[in-house]
């Protein structure tokens, strides 16, 4: 439901047309706007399709956005191991062949032995450098010759490797010192192991492969994974589609029998009001006005042969009779007034007002001095919101003072009708009405379908004011 900030009219008068005013008021809440126009009946689909498809659109981003990562990282795993196990193959099938004992002094023809056995390597492979540790620290061989010789200390985990010989790989720190010449080349992955001169001095043998490999590797991953998330999003939202316009058939398709069972419920209402308000006026009405004649003409007869007493016997039951013909033609007022082609819109509401101020609540009229031409049917809509409202008040307001106002306004012929009861709140009593008070959301119906704007403001302790604008 749509706001608006207008604030609706207050009660100013009384009984005795006294100023008064109402409680605080509340916004205004458009209850119906009037006849959708055709572009309007297919906004719901449309509306619905925009949505599938925004979900559709951000499940695929979510899912593309934890592709990258569970790619990412599948990769970077893959590419560990890969350089794992290059290190490996690497130093058992060229590195462990190639070692001298006389590597560990310094040896330079021991040193160029390993050279050429690992240059073959070096020029055909991805690898960006490798190392060759003593386990003091001292690099004995690098491909990169200003690193032999020099004395670094090795971390915790590279030292591990001697006391438990395994294969280790990982993300390289570059900003180690001894890494100082690889800084150039990216990130790199490093994998490191043990090996074993040829009289068994261990000693540390260290890979450095490019960490692109790993975004290759993910791209890869992500492209494969990728085409069978957005295919399988794909085809399962094709299959969704055909779902919901089913489904979106079915709910105009019960609307609109709703709103039909709604509108009967309403026309054999006013059927059956009329035919009770009939027989009550063509029946009991008619016996007890002829009874009341009778008894009148019987208390002037008795009055005329000296009988005062029976004659004011039956002049009281002749006032009863009266009274009660009163109270049953407000009735009928009530159950159904007399026809709007016969008496007129405006002689209509006044009977309305009566029934009201029969039960005590004051009604304050204000309608233009001739019939505003609204046409059958804009009567008979009149009529209807005006005695739904009237109802509601008797029944659930707990009102004092009514008003009830008919004039030409800047769009159309505006109808107003305020109480200063309990007041309710709309979006309830609306949007969740208890079981068997539909009559609010039948004039919303109603008014739709008239091209009237309906709309209420309202709040608990507030009163109601109802506006209805026709065009």
């Amino acid at each position: 439901m749509d706001t608006m900030t207008d604030d609706p009219p207050d009660l100013h008068e009384d009984h005795h047309g006294a100023t008064r005013e109402l409680p605080g008021l509340a916004p205004w809440v458009v209850v119906s706007g009037g006849r959708p126009g055709p572009d309007a009946v297919e906004e719901r689909p449309r509306r619905v399709f925009a949505m599938v498809g925004a979900g559709a659109l951000l499940v695929l981003v979510a899912v593309s956005l934890l592709g990258v990562g569970a790619a990412h990282t599948l990769a970077a795993r893959q590419a560990v191991n890969d350089a794992a196990s290059t290190a490996d193959l690497l130093s058992e099938a060229v590195v462990q062949p190639a070692l001298e004992n006389s590597i560990v002094q310094g040896d330079p023809a021991a040193v160029a032995a390993l050279a050429t056995a690992l240059h073959p390597y070096m020029t055909s492979s991805s690898l960006v450098r490798v190392k060759l540790w003593a386990s003091n620290g001292t690099i004995l061989y690098s491909d990169e010759p200003r690193l032999i010789g020099q004395q670094f200390d090795l971390d915790p985990e590279e030292s591990g490797v001697f006391a438990h010989p395994r294969t280790r790989a990982e993300v390289s720190d570059l900003t180690e010192p001894e890494n100082r010449y690889e800084r150039g080349h990216g990130r790199l992955l490093e994998a490191y192991r043990p090996v074993w001169t040829p009289n068994g001095t261990p000693l540390l043998f260290e890979t450095y492969s490019p960490y692109t490999e790993v975004d290759q590797r993910a791209g890869q991953l992500w492209r494969g994974f990728a085409g069978v998330t957005v295919s399988s999003l794909l085809l399962f939202t094709a299959l969704l589609v055909p779902l919901l316009w089913r489904l979106m058939t079915r709910v105009r398709a019960a609307q609109r029998q709703r709103e039909a069972l709604l509108q009967r419920a309403v026309d054999a209402s006013a059927d059956e009001r009329q035919r009770i308000a009939g027989t009550l006026h063509d029946g009991v009405v008619q016996e007890l006005a002829g009874a009341s004649f009778a008894v009148s003409g019987a208390a002037a007869r008795a009055e005329s042969l000296g009988d005062t007493q029976l004659s004011g016997d039956l002049r009281n039951a002749a006032g009863t009779l009266r009274d009660s013909i009163g109270g049953l033609r407000t009735l009928l007022v009530d159950i159904y007034p007399e026809t709007l082609e016969s008496a007129g819109l405006l002689e209509v509401l006044r009977d309305l007002a009566t029934t009201l101020r029969s039960r005590d609540i004051a009604v304050h009229l204000d309608l233009p001095a001739e019939d505003p031409g609204l046409g059958a049917d804009g009567d008979r809509l009149v009529f209807r919101v005006v005695h739904e409202c009237f109802q509601n008040v008797r029944r659930h307001a707990s009102a004092a003072n009514v008003r009830l106002r008919l004039a030409p306004g800047p769009d159309g012929v505006v109808l107003d009708v305020a109480d200063d009861g309990v007041g309710f709140d709309p979006a309830v009593v609306l949007d969740n009405p208890a079981e068997g008070h539909f009559g609010l959301r039948v004039l919303a119906d109603l008014a739709g379908r008239a091209g009237a704007e309906l709309t209420v403001s309202a709040a608990p302790g507030a009163g109601c004011t109802w506006r209805m604008t026709l065009r």
